[in-house]
């Protein structure tokens, strides 16, 4: 297990909410080397002691259970290091003395500042086996800035020690996809196209773009979201059944998926897809500003695409892809809808008003799953079955020590275990797809639609949105 973490972007608001309290959780848990150290680096001119004093406030504020004792343990186990990222004799000064140990350098940093700092660790020697490189996605911007990144880079460490994050992956809810589908007989059995309608995977977020302002007006929610957790969950409900659970063997079928996925055409841009930003609305009752762009920035807050897998198994089944800030709540879900039966019995409701069977894997806030069926409600005032709806609701334990996401994916990338991690092809793949909806986009001229903050998006974002979501024009939350 590698014992030294090079942590740059330490005081950045990812690092301070996540990793720094998930290394926290870790430590107190006995998960970490007892030798473990931590190179905490960025560019303010702080000293290791004034960073402690920024730290420690926001680990307990983050952790409020943890001990006074497992926090000093942790700072103790921190040293600071102010470093220019853009200067690469900066970033190998900083890190050459520790080169000899066991090192992990995790990049929490803007995509365009990734060469220059690997190139200062390469540099410094902190590259060179058995060394890891643990990369925050977004990798680039566009399949061009991505494969710059990618080829750059691989010139100085080998793709199986480098691991790219996508934080959704790391998260309970998004594994147990795995298991649910593969794992039992009912769902193997309906998985294709000739029981499944269609498919939707809906991101919504209650939050705005505040504070990521200058990230958000050059990516917006296709960049930002779609290209990153929605594709990932988009292979985990598609991809055929790994030979095993070995990392390449699942993440070979995950590419298969993003290979398959269908160009937008410019033809389809405006059938197939929607763009929205938010305006000033409310949020459970508290006013929302407008989300004001820099000028001549064209980005959007919301996006609606339906994708099309062109393979056997998923050909004409339509996958809706969601995802918006300033949503009326904050949640994710997959909604599998399946076919009707094949020859109708019943005299109500007619077999046009009759609901389909849905399968709702619920992700966040909490982890669910239903599945609606139709049950029969006999009376002599009928003289004939009426068929209602039936709900069953399975509520998915929790446990009391749920672990962030960030804790699965520190251990795994400690141990070298790749399984929750993004393989270059991968990032390659996603990026072509998500290039073929912008340049589409960009062809047809699709207009951004405006939508109130508290509002689940545009008028024209309802044929996107799964069953059970509000019109978006109601204003109402799911």
């Amino acid at each position: 297990m590698h014992d030294t973490l090079f942590l740059f972007g330490a005081t950045g608001d990812l690092a301070q909410r996540y990793l720094f309290p998930s290394l926290l959780r870790l430590l107190g848990d006995g998960l970490l080397p007892e030798d473990f150290r931590i190179r905490a680096l960025a560019l303010s001119g702080h000293d290791t002691e004034a960073f402690h004093d920024i730290l420690r406030p926001r680990l307990q504020q983050a952790m409020p259970m943890a001990s006074q004792e497992d926090i000093a343990s942790l700072l103790r186990r921190i040293d600071y290091r102010s470093v220019d990222l853009r200067d690469v004799d900066s970033v190998a000064a900083a890190v050459s003395d520790l080169v000899d140990r066991r090192c992990v350098s995790y990049l929490a940093i803007p995509p365009g500042l990734y060469i220059s700092t690997c190139e200062g660790l390469a540099k410094g020697g902190a590259l060179a086996a058995p060394a890891r490189l643990m990369l925050e996605k977004p990798i680039g911007s566009d399949s061009e800035s991505a494969e710059e990144i990618i080829t750059t880079i691989g010139q100085w460490i080998d793709e199986d020690r480098v691991f790219r994050l996508d934080h959704y992956l790391g998260k309970a809810a998004v594994q147990n996809l795995i298991a649910l589908r593969f794992g039992n007989t009912l769902l193997e059995a309906v998985w294709n196209r000739n029981y499944i309608e269609s498919v939707h995977i809906l991101v919504a977020e209650s939050e705005g773009v505040d504070g990521r302002d200058a990230y958000y007006a050059r990516s917006g929610a296709l960049r930002d979201m779609v290209q990153s957790h929605i594709l990932q969950l988009l292979c985990m409900v598609a991809m055929e059944p790994p030979a095993s659970l070995e990392a390449d063997r699942i993440r070979d079928e995950k590419v298969k998926v993003l290979r398959a996925l269908r160009p937008l055409d410019a033809k389809h841009a405006d059938r197939d897809s929607v763009r929205g930003r938010y305006t000033a609305g409310s949020i459970n009752g508290q006013p929302a500003q407008a989300y004001q762009p820099p000028e001549g920035s064209d980005v959007e807050t919301f996006a609606g695409v339906t994708a099309h897998i062109d393979n056997w198994r998923w050909s004409g089944v339509p996958f809706h892809l969601v995802t918006g800030k300033r949503l009326p709540e904050r949640t994710t879900r997959v909604v599998v809808t399946l076919k009707p039966v094949t020859h109708w019995l019943f005299e109500r409701p007619q077999r046009a008003q009759a609901a389909p069977n849905r399968l709702v894997f619920q992700l966040q806030p909490q982890e669910n799953i239903e599945l609606g069926l139709m049950s029969s409600l006999a009376g002599p005032e009928w003289g004939a079955l009426e068929l209602q709806p039936l709900e069953l609701e399975l509520s998915v334990p929790t446990g009391l020590h749920r672990r962030i996401a960030y804790e699965r994916l520190f251990l795994d990338a400690f141990n070298g275990n790749h399984t929750l991690f993004v393989r270059d092809d991968e990032v390659r793949a996603a990026w072509a797809w998500i290039d073929s909806v912008a340049d589409a986009w960009k062809a047809a001229n699709l207009p951004l639609e405006p939508y109130p903050a508290g509002q689940w998006g545009p008028a024209n974002a309802v044929d996107f949105l799964p069953q059970g979501v509000d019109a978006p024009d109601s204003g109402a939350s799911a």
